[in-house]
């Protein structure tokens, strides 16, 4: 059995054992918080169909008229009760907010009590950022809600979260269904970015974007600069984490979306299970699987001016090492650490490994050598500004960085 099928049953049978695991029907208000918890409030923006079927779904998967709003508030458990970088998924419509996500308030939204809600929202944050997210595929409503919870939470970032979702029917066999559900949501996803672009309480925008989402993201963005000469002065930091776009198009978006420097921060893996499993089906190489340093690739992202954080070999709670961006504790708190200053993720001299709040100085003199620095800051291999930087550290320690990085 070749390699690509071996990654395809095991990711049915990760999907098939999960099943029952998965969350459903928990976005029932309890409008409890436990000792100690801490609440993310969410502005949601989905093209997915209402579903008030059964308590505790809201939306479904399906394709949804036009663009929805809801106000969900997301209690996280104690950081001493849970492992940063996972979701502690509730169990059913009653959680124990002690030990598990709950949901403190749920409601649907006008679009004009949705505006009202995010521009209070809005004037009370520092520097008045946005981060806006684009969960990826086989994702249902509930999960993006509480994964993006999470994201906000372990980042620490002070920012005004904005989750946009589109019809994912969270299902392993309906990827032809989620991608075309991507592309019918890209209209939606420029016309937020539109309003929060003319928004006059907004100040800044960092877009998230994982897996399939990128593609919406992309797509969007794309759209904007046809249709405005360019994107959004506002729009500061466009993370793609693990993006399952085909590299090649990929080329073509970026060219009609413009270069503009320390915008774009591509998250790629080379151990990424999920998009190997994406390149055998669509007989490509996936944009969030390439290696940053070799050809064509490196030349491509260096004249696009695509910052590239490499995840190949970062541990993570996720099995098929997808999510690195958000299940790891050090790389979700890291972009928060960015998000924080307001900034791209690179500026001045110093490289992303740096910028990331990996300090390399430190981690050589408390590990030592070049094995120290490549555990500690294994994102800085790809960046040359850093690669000088960690030259300069090692130097200065009597050691010499190998040329592979």
């Amino acid at each position: 059995m070749g390699r690509g099928r071996i990654i395809l049953a095991a990711l049915l049978a990760l999907a098939f054992s999960a099943c029952a695991s998965r969350p459903h029907g928990t976005l029932v208000a309890t409008h409890q918080v436990a000792p100690g918890a801490s609440v993310v409030d969410l502005l949601v923006v989905t093209t997915r169909q209402p579903d008030d079927s059964e308590p505790g779904v809201m939306f479904s998967g399906e394709r949804g008229h036009g663009v929805h709003f809801a106000d969900i508030a997301v209690s996280i458990p104690p950081d001493a009760s849970r492992v940063i970088g996972e979701v502690q998924w509730p169990e059913g419509p009653t959680p124990n907010p002690a030990i598990q996500f709950a949901t403190v308030r749920a409601e649907v939204l006008s679009r004009e009590a949705a505006l009202a809600d995010f521009n209070a929202r809005i004037r009370k944050t520092p520097k008045r950022q946005v981060l806006l997210f684009v969960h990826g595929f086989n994702t249902r409503f509930e999960e993006a809600v509480y994964r993006f919870a999470q994201i906000v939470h372990d980042s620490r970032a002070d920012v005004t979260p904005v989750l946009f979702t589109w019809p994912s029917r969270g299902r392993l066999l309906q990827y032809g269904y989620d991608h075309e559900s991507a592309s019918y949501s890209r209209d939606a996803l420029e016309r937020v970015l539109q309003a929060l672009q003319r928004d006059r309480d907004v100040g800044e925008i960092s877009i998230l974007a994982h897996s399939m989402g990128n593609w919406v993201t992309l797509e969007a963005l794309r759209q904007m600069a046809i249709r405005n000469g360019k994107i959004g002065s506002k729009i500061q930091n466009i993370m793609l984490a693990a993006p399952d776009v085909d590299f090649d198009v990929f080329r073509r978006q970026i060219a009609e979306i413009g270069i503009r420097p320390s915008v774009f921060t591509l998250f790629a893996s080379r151990d990424d299970d999920a998009l190997a499993a994406s390149r055998r089906f669509w007989g490509n190489t996936r944009l969030g699987a390439v290696d940053p340093r070799a050809q064509p690739y490196q030349e491509i992202l260096d004249r696009d001016q695509v910052r590239v954080v490499d995840l190949t070999g970062i541990a993570s709670s996720d099995p098929l090492e997808h999510s690195k961006f958000a299940a790891s504790p050090e790389v979700v708190r890291s972009i928060g650490a960015r998000l924080a200053q307001g900034q791209p993720l690179r500026d001045g001299q110093a490289g992303v490994g740096d910028q990331l709040g990996l300090a390399t100085a430190g981690a050589v003199s408390a590990v030592g050598g070049v094995a120290g620095a490549a555990v500690a800051a294994p994102f800085a291999i790809v960046d040359p500004a850093t690669r000088e930087n960690l030259s300069e550290h090692l130097g200065a320690a009597g050691q010499k960085l190998d040329p592979q990085y």
